[in-house]
């Protein structure tokens, strides 16, 4: 598995489910269905969402903090 960083390339929004599709690999398209088909179900979908993209660091932010 590879760090938790939101990718500078094949984002579409914030890249929060990019990152979370490098990191448990499989591919963005597909978490970005699961995304979707969670907003359907009651909870905080949306919160969690802007807090991620709040809180992971871009690929280049990531590998500036990492030298």
């Amino acid at each position: 598995m590879s760090s938790l960083a939101r990718p500078t390339h094949g984002r579409m929004i914030g890249g929060v489910c990019a990152a979370l599709a490098r990191r448990f690999g499989t591919s963005a398209g597909t978490m970005r269905v699961l995304f979707l088909l969670s907003c359907l179900l009651p909870g905080p979908q949306f919160v969690f969402y802007l807090a991620l993209w709040v809180l992971l660091p871009s690929e280049e932010a990531a590998a500036r903090r990492a030298w």
